[in-house]
C-alpha cells in the first residue's frame, strides 16, 4: 500500500523506519520530511499544517493510508479531513485532539473522571492566577492551555517568579494565542514517566516505557526544551507499575473520551509523575512522542504497519505484541543556543559508518542545494540511538557513537539516562 508520514522530526524519522520494515508497504511519502527521512521516502515540501495541502496529495498520489506524526495538524482537523476522503488515517479527531491541544480540559477531564493529577486552576486573568497561586504552597507550575512547542511549561520557585511567569504567558503573550488562558497547579516531585499506548477507542495497549529529559542541560538544569534525549526499559516501570498506569490512567481516559463523545484513536501518551501517592498525570498528548519514540520503536518486534491498521480498523484486541528485552538510549543534538535561537546550514559529518545498532534519527536536518550536502535545519539536529543488551552497553554504544559525528555548536547532554544506570548497575 501507499502510506504517507506527516511530519518532519526525529519522531517521523523513526516511524518511517520502521514502517520502511514492513512488507505491507510498498511506497512510502512523507510531508514534509527531513534530510534523513529522504532516504526512506518520497517527500514533500508541505507544512504538516497544510490540511488542505496534504488532502490534495494525497488524492494526487493514490495514498492508502496516513501517519500523522505532529499535534498540530491533529489539532487542526487532519484526520477528520481525511476520514471524509475515504483514506484511512492514523491518529484521533479533532475532538479527541483537545487532550492535548488544551490542557485546561484535559485537567477538568481528569478532574471529572478522577483520574490522578495535581491540584489545579484554570484562569484568563492574571489577577486571579496570582491569587490561587499565593494560596498553595511552592514551588509552582505555570503553564500555557494550548500547544506551545513543548516550551509552555514554566517551574517556578518563588512567588515573584510565579507572578512573572503568569504576566509573560497571559499579558505579554509570549506564546502567542497559546497563552489566552493558562493552568497554575502544585509542583510534584518524583521521576517522571513517559507511556504511550496504541488505542482504537475500546482496547488500550501500552507501550514499553521510557523516560524523558526535558532540561536542556545536565542533571537536569536550563530550560525546558521538546525533549534532549530518552531510554527505555527504565527501572521504574515494573510490571506492577504498568498495570496500575493501565487501570488507574489509561483505560480511565480512553472511556472518559468515549462518554464525551470524542472517541479516541491513535497514540494515547501520558506523561506522569511516580509520586508517593502513585503515578500523577502531568498532561497527556495524543501522538507518539519526541524522542520517546525513538527509544522505544528499536524495540519493538512486530510489523509496524499491521499493529497501525488494527487500530484503524478497531481491532486491536487481535494483536500480540512482543517487544525487545534489549536496552534502548537516543540522545539529541542540538543547535547552538537551543532552545532559543539557533542558526542553521551547518554542515554535519561523520553520520556514514556508525557502528551497528546504532542509528541517527534526524529531526532537523535538511540537503543543501546545489551540492547536496547534509545541514542542520533546526534546534534538536539529530538523536543518535542505540540499542544494547544492558542499559551501561548502550549508553557507552550511542556516546562513542556521537562522538565521530560533527556540526559546528552542536550541544547535547552527557547524562541521558543516568538515572537508570545507577539503578540497574
Amino acid at each position: 500500500m501507499n502510506v504517507l508520514i506527516v511530519g518532519g522530526g526525529g519522531r517521523e524519522h523513526a516511524i518511517a523506519w520502521k514502517l520502511a520494515q514492513s512488507p505491507k508497504v510498498d511506497q512510502l511519502y512523507c510531508v514534509p520530511g527531513n534530510g534523513g527521512i529522504a532516504e526512506l521516502a518520497q517527500c514533500a515540501a508541505i507544512p504538516a499544517e497544510d490540511v488542505q495541502g496534504i488532502a490534495a496529495f494525497v488524492r494526487e498520489n493514490a495514498v492508502d493510508f496516513v501517519v500523522v506524526g505532529p499535534e498540530l495538524p491533529l489539532t487542526l482537523g487532519l484526520a477528520d479531513v481525511l476520514s471524509g476522503l475515504g483514506v484511512a488515517v492514523f491518529g484521533p479527531s479533532q475532538a479527541a485532539a483537545q487532550l492535548e491541544g488544551s490542557k485546561a480540559f484535559a485537567k477538568d477531564l481528569m478532574s471529572r473522571y478522577g483520574i490522578p493529577t495535581a491540584r489545579y486552576g484554570v484562569f484568563a486573568d492574571a489577577a486571579a492566577a496570582r491569587d490561587f497561586a499565593g494560596s498553595m504552597k511552592g514551588p509552582w507550575v505555570v503553564k500555557a492551555d494550548g500547544l506551545a512547542a513543548g516550551k509552555g511549561v514554566l517551574i517556578c520557585r518563588s512567588l515573584e517568579e510565579t507572578h512573572k511567569a503568569i504576566e509573560a504567558i497571559l499579558e505579554e503573550k509570549v506564546f502567542g494565542e497559546a497563552g489566552s488562558k493558562l493552568i497554575v497547579e502544585e509542583f510534584l516531585e518524583g521521576e517522571e514517566l513517559s507511556v504511550m499506548a496504541f488505542c482504537d477507542g475500546k482496547t488500550v495497549a501500552p507501550m514499553v516505557a521510557a523516560q524523558d529529559h526535558k532540561r536542556v542541560f545536565d542533571q537536569d538544569q536550563g530550560p525546558n526544551t521538546g525533549g534532549m534525549g530518552a531510554y527505555s526499559p527504565t527501572p521504574a516501570a515494573g510490571p506492577e507499575l504498568m498495570e496500575e498506569v493501565r487501570r488507574r490512567v489509561l483505560l480511565p481516559v480512553a472511556r472518559a473520551m468515549n462518554e464525551e463523545g470524542r472517541t479516541f484513536k491513535g497514540v494515547l501518551y501520558a506523561g506522569l509523575m511516580l509520586t508517593g501517592q502513585g503515578p500523577v498525570v502531568l498532561e497527556f498528548n495524543v501522538r507518539f512522542g519526541d524522542p520517546e519514540t525513538q527509544a522505544v520503536l528499536p524495540r519493538m518486534e512486530n510489523d509496524l504497519m499491521s499493529v497501525l491498521e488494527s487500530v484503524v480498523d478497531s481491532r486491536l484486541d487481535e494483536i500480540e505484541f512482543a517487544w525487545s528485552p534489549n536496552h534502548c538510549v537516543s540522545v539529541v543534538l542540538a543547535s547552538e543556543g537551543y532552545p532559543g535561537a539557533y542558526r542553521k546550514g551547518e554542515v554535519i559529518s561523520g553520520l556514514d559508518d556508525l557502528p551497528e545498532g546504532v542509528w541517527a534519527f534526524h529531526s532537523g536536518t535538511s540537503r543543501r542545494t546545489p551540492d547536496g550536502a547534509l545541514v542542520t535545519d533546526g534546534g534538536r539536529v539529530l538523536a543518535l540511538t542505540g540499542l544494547g543488551a544492558s542499559l551501561p552497553g548502550a549508553v557507552k554504544k550511542v556516546y562513542a557513537a556521537i562522538q565521530q559525528v560533527r556540526f559546528e555548536g552542536a550541544h547535547y547532554r552527557r547524562d541521558i539516562a543516568a538515572k537508570g544506570f545507577i539503578t540497574s548497575s
